[in-house]
């Protein structure tokens, strides 16, 4: 599996994770990460998320939602 492919399932497992965490459809999850850009935020942070488990990736994205105003 090449990199592009890594990225694309670690945003989509995490996507995943948002809509279940959060009793969200798969679509209202897909729209908060759209609206506050998270798929290119774990694609620019994939050198690091690699290493680290879903949970901790998600983790960091939820600080990262929270820092951009989100109510998460």
């Amino acid at each position: 599996m090449n990199e592009a492919q890594q990225i694309l399932f670690m945003q989509i497992r995490i996507l995943r994770m948002m809509a279940e965490k959060y009793s969200l459809s798969l679509k209202e999850a897909a729209e908060i990460f759209g609206q506050y850009n998270v798929l290119p935020f774990i694609r620019e942070g994939f050198g690091i998320f690699h290493v680290e488990g879903d949970d901790a990736v998600f983790e960091e994205v939820k600080a990262y939602l929270k820092s951009k105003g989100a109510a998460v």
